[in-house]
């Protein structure tokens, strides 16, 4: 089976898995391709990519690039590359580049395409209240996420599985689906489908969509917590206060008390807010301007018998 020179691109953590099985293939991964370092923190460090920082422990050559312009293709083009691998880089590619590796680009995407192209696949399917979750590899094409498709794997949502959860779980499984995948282009048995039904779009992810909306149903309520956490986070306001719900779920059912949309009560050590039929439980918070703590705590703290959250 012939060795491909390969090049792969990403930049969060959810990449690494896909670099590490790929560096640890048959195959050599010639270079990454990552976004420039970004200051994180409260002293604002320049920091290096998760997938810059694996590449330099592998190491693997790294091109700093926040878009893939001439000056990026020119430096990939040197590489001589058979392949290009794509995972949430963060950034289109776009010709001459989409057809500089001689087999084209592969990408890995956290969904079972034609579901959810786009940015935020996994928290929109999880805001969405779907029933499964799934990774796809796919032929890069110029428009959005619409390239046949080589692989798809799903699974069922876990119960109070948070998008970083789910992240983390799709993003090995991920990693093997694409290992497979180059291995068949390699030995010539890759076989690509055109995706099939309706397409979903799962754009970016705002700060404003974290904030909770206690007049839904619980369920609805969940989902969006589940789907936020952690980026961009769920949020709400108590009494006029930004409060980040760092941790949550619908509160049990045993003798819940009848609360009012948004009505904050603390409850046989519980912090339960209302919703439009029921209750969600807050477990972990964050004040503004404070640290992390167990919403019991927070409560406490208020001092009061209740709020009201909007």
């Amino acid at each position: 089976m012939p060795q491909l020179r390969i090049v792969f691109a990403g930049t969060p953590a959810a990449a690494v898995p896909s670099l590490e099985r790929l560096a640890a293939s048959a195959h050599e991964v010639v270079g990454v391709v990552t976004r420039p370092p970004a200051p994180l923190g409260r002293k604002r460090v320049l920091t290096p990519s998760p997938v810059a920082a694996t590449a330099t422990r592998l190491g693997i050559p790294v091109i700093d690039a926040a878009r893939l312009d001439d000056e990026a293709t020119a430096r990939i083009a040197a590489l001589r590359p058979d392949l290009g691998v794509i995972v949430a880089y963060g950034g289109l590619v776009r010709e001459p580049l989409l057809s500089t590796p001689a087999h084209g680009w592969i990408n890995v995407h956290f969904s079972a395409l034609p579901a959810w192209r786009g940015a935020a696949p996994v928290q929109r399917a999880l805001i969405a209240g779907d029933a499964e979750l799934g990774a796809s590899v796919f032929r890069l094409v110029p428009e959005l996420d619409a390239g046949d498709v080589y692989a798809v794997r799903t699974r069922p949502v876990e119960p109070g599985e948070t998008a970083g959860a789910a992240l983390e779980s799709l993003a090995a499984s991920g990693a093997d689906l694409v290992a497979d995948v180059v291995e068949a282009i390699a030995d010539g048995s890759a076989i690509a489908t055109p995706q099939r039904g309706d397409a979903t779009f799962a754009p970016k992810l705002s700060i404003d969509d974290g904030r909770l909306d206690w007049t839904r149903p619980t369920a609805e309520v969940d989902a969006r917590y589940r789907g936020v956490t952690p980026e961009p986070g769920a949020h709400t306001e108590v009494d006029g206060i930004r409060l980040k719900v760092l941790e949550a779920g619908p509160a049990a059912s045993v003798d819940p008390p009848r609360l009012a949309p948004g009505e904050v009560r603390g409850e046989r050590r519980r912090v339960l807010v209302g919703t439009a039929d029921g209750a969600l439980e807050l477990r972990r918070v964050q004040p503004a301007g404070r640290t992390a703590m167990t919403a019991a705590d927070w409560w406490r703290g208020l001092g009061v018998d209740r709020a009201v959250a909007r």
